[in-house]
């Protein structure tokens, strides 16, 4: 096989389209037994943010009314039937343990099934919920109540009753805090203020602004200076929960002791548990005998071509190249950036030119 794609949630299945549509036939290689990636396994009540119509992926539309948003098991399903229809090698259950140079211009692709693949390509697309990001805050390894990211967590009703901090002021904390406050006294713990956008804007969902203003293709160095924080989006339930009092902010704490945490002003308050909605960092630990990462396990690319190995690719990383970059209405446009060098190198079409 010349190329060789990880991962086959919406990044490798976009990933893998473009290659194929190029020419070249990849194989997708999927740690996980369904290839949806890691939709399947967020918690139950997640839905997407922008309706159908701006969710779909080339070649195949998202079903049901266009305006709707879908739910978690919508997304499965559909990345489902887009697999199905992918016409490329699709290995499940096969997890990628470590890529290294071959020493011929190549890689060799080692699984935990104990198999060694060679190929010319890889394209990285595993995406960043099997490394979720979980600061250090002290007195942590000794907290006595419930502590979690928010990977771990599937619904609200083991959590009843309780008083529950959720760290963190995007998206999902926003989603879990207010769900899990219709039983417990939740507060949102935070280091900034936390910014809403309208779901609405003149009677449009915002992703046709993003869509039909270029918003969704705003560079990063440009988004950086537009955005600076954390973006949350609200068709106004959740502001009026925090202005109601169903749920409450605060500046982020300190500190934890005994079952007890520490407030910036130096209160302390039991707490039963805390959610860490605190992000994700690339899952791609696999790289590290190629040397393609940085000390902080951050890929080494431009736009998603790799700055250290010619014919390795990523796609997938948000903000990679835009505001929609790992997003299912995006995440194609960065793989067609990343197809045509992947494509010459591996296909040897370069040989040509001597290289």
């Amino acid at each position: 096989m010349n190329t060789i794609v990880i991962g086959a949630g919406q990044s490798g299945l976009a990933a893998a389209r473009s290659l194929r549509d190029a020419g070249i036939t990849p194989a997708i290689l999927e740690a996980g037994q369904q290839p949806t990636g890691s939709w399947a396994n967020y918690y139950d009540s997640l839905a997407l943010f922008s309706p159908a119509l701006y969710s779909a992926m080339p070649g195949q539309d998202f079903p049901g009314d266009p305006d709707h948003y879908p739910s978690r098991d919508e997304v499965v399903a559909y990345l489902q039937r887009y697999a199905d229809t992918a016409d490329v090698e699709i290995r499940t259950g096969t997890r990628v343990t470590s890529v290294e140079a071959d020493g011929a211009g190549g890689f060799l692709v080692h699984t935990a099934g104990g198999e060694t693949l060679h190929t010319m390509g890889v394209v990285a697309a595993s995406g960043a919920f099997g490394n979720p990001h979980l600061p250090t805050i002290p007195g942590q390894d000794d907290f006595t109540g419930q502590l979690l990211h928010v990977a771990d967590y599937r619904n609200p009703k083991h959590y009843a009753g309780q008083r529950v901090i959720v760290v963190g002021g995007g998206n999902s904390a926003i989603q879990v805090g207010y769900e899990l406050a219709e039983a417990d006294t939740v507060t949102l713990a935070t280091r900034q203020p936390i910014q809403f956008m309208p779901q609405l804007i003149g009677g449009k969902d915002v992703h046709y602004w993003h869509t039909t203003t270029g918003f969704d293709d705003l560079p990063p160095h440009w988004l950086a200076r537009i955005a600076t924080g954390t973006i949350v989006m609200d068709a106004g339930d959740y502001a009026a929960a925090l202005e109601s009092g169903r749920m409450d902010r605060r500046p982020m704490f300190t500190a934890f002791d005994g079952d007890h945490i520490v407030w910036a002003d130096g209160a302390r308050e039991r707490a039963d548990t805390v959610i860490f909605a605190t992000g994700y960092r690339p899952h791609l630990d696999y790289l590290n005998p190629l040397g393609a990462l940085d000390n902080d396990g951050l890929p080494l690319h431009s736009g998603g071509i790799s700055t250290t190995h010619l014919g390795l690719g990523y796609v997938g990383l948000e903000f990679q190249r835009s505001f929609a970059s790992n997003t299912l209405r995006g995440v194609y446009r960065d793989a067609e950036h990343i197809t045509a060098p992947i494509a010459a190198y591996a296909s040897g079409a370069l040989a040509s030119y001597g290289l």
